[in-house]
């Protein structure tokens, strides 16, 4: 009589063989350490470089209707482990996942397409305009405030592991693609303060400040007086600490303040991979909220993560909601067109629009490898848990801007219906100043 083990692999043959004829993949599945006990997913004489062990009955769901949500929570709840470079786990994720998608797709197509009737659609419309409404609400200050310690507040040490020497939680700026990590997130601050085209005694609110690099050095190179705000704890903390400890208590304030609170008018405005937590539905409040603070003549910048669906739709085969769920809770991406749709609603004029898609794969490779690197130290500072979830998330990320999944833009805009005299005659500017 075969044992478990063998009748598992035996179960899970006609599903392998489908996967073979459609795309084979370097992919070897085990259940325990049975060397007969295994079930391969590519064809002699390809050899497996990725190696998945089933760890509970919990996994075979997942594995036989895989999406990137379901492998995700898995892995992260510790149903299956995979051996094998993580670049190449997370590729045999993507196309497990894909596959599926279109195994499903030929199903329904088919199956006879039967017109959805004009009430059913008027139905629909309905439910959307409720679901955004839900959306809403949910983004309170105290909700979004929640979710940002969820994801921040691991700990700073956790963080600096992996981050360049200023901790500087998004996407660099590498101008030549020859530059270190840290020399390239330098970059993309001054970039960024270039771009607002700062300059000695303007006052300069950035939302989002992380640990607060960019205020610091808006001060330290650009002669601004800041003010630096966050939800998170860990990083109000450390960032006052930095501030202090550079001698520019009079130029920087850090506050632990939401965006929605502050109070005053600004001359520069920068936003750096926060509008993410905004919420779609609350993006043109959010825009507003900017355009009131900011001068008459003043300049703002948004740089964040968009969709690349143009209808808003959340990263495919379940990879949103994964993140919704264990990374970012209440996350929404928009389209670069929401963007400068909903912009607009809120009374901001955009100037310049600039793709960094390329930097962000490559930051996050960055961070990938710097994460594998360090794993046994990472998993000794945090549960196992959060350490897959952290692991996971960098490395598919990585692969997402890698395949235009998602995108990184940078906008700069200033309020509406100012006069185009005062606009630049081109971007010349924001190129002709070099980091120092």
């Amino acid at each position: 009589m075969p044992s478990l083990d063998v009748a598992l692999v035996r179960a899970l043959e006609p599903w392998a063989e489908r996967v073979r004829l459609r795309a084979p993949l370097p992919l070897c599945i085990c259940w325990g350490d049975e060397p007969s006990a295994a079930v391969y997913l590519c064809a002699p004489p390809h050899e497996p470089t990725v190696r998945l062990t089933l760890r509970s009955p919990k996994a075979l769901p997942a594995l036989l209707s895989p999406s990137l949500e379901s492998l995700g929570e898995a892995y992260v709840e510790g149903h299956i482990d995979f051996e094998g470079s993580v670049s190449e786990i997370i590729d045999t994720a993507w196309r497990l996942a894909e596959l599926a998608a279109e195994e499903a797709a030929d199903s329904a197509a088919a199956e006879a397409a039967v017109p959805a009737p004009s009430v059913l659609d008027r139905l629909m419309q309905r439910m959307a305009t409720a679901w955004q409404d839900r959306q809403r609400a949910r983004h309170t200050p105290e909700a979004d405030r929640a979710a940002i310690e969820y994801h921040y507040d691991v700990s700073n040490d956790f963080y600096a592991r992996w981050l360049d020497p200023a901790m500087v939680y998004s996407c660099a700026y590498f101008e030549t693609g020859e530059e270190t990590l840290a020399e390239a997130q330098q970059k993309k601050i001054d970039h960024i303060l270039t771009k607002l085209r700062l300059a000695p005694g303007h006052t300069l609110l950035d939302i989002g400040c992380g640990w607060g690099a960019l205020v610091l050095r808006a001060a330290e190179r650009f002669g601004a007086r800041c003010v630096g705000i966050t939800l998170s704890q860990n990083q109000y903390e450390l960032a006052r600490d930095r501030v202090r400890e550079a001698g520019l208590e009079d130029r920087v304030e850090i506050r632990l303040q939401d965006y929605r609170e502050v109070e005053g008018r600004f001359d520069r405005i920068s936003s750096v991979g926060m509008f993410e937590h905004v919420g779609l539905a609350n993006l043109p409040q959010y825009f507003r909220r900017i355009h009131d603070l900011l001068a008459d003549d003043g300049w703002a910048m948004n740089h964040g993560i968009t969709s690349t669906d143009p209808d808003d739709g959340e990263t495919p085969y379940g990879g949103g909601r994964f993140i919704d769920r264990y990374v970012f809770p209440q996350g929404e991406l928009p389209h670069i067109g929401t963007v400068l749709t909903t912009m607009q609603r809120g009374g901001l004029e955009a100037f310049d629009v600039e793709n960094l898609r390329r930097h962000y794969a490559r930051t996050l490779a960055c961070w990938s490898e710097a994460f594998e690197a360090r794993a046994e130290e990472l998993r000794r500072m945090v549960d196992e848990k959060r350490f897959r979830i952290w692991r996971v998330y960098l490395a598919g990320c990585r692969w997402a801007f890698e395949h235009d999944r998602i995108a990184l833009y940078q906008v700069l805009c200033r309020r509406a219906g100012r006069p185009a005299r005062e606009l630049p005659w081109s971007r010349r500017w924001m190129y002709a100043a070099g980091s120092s």
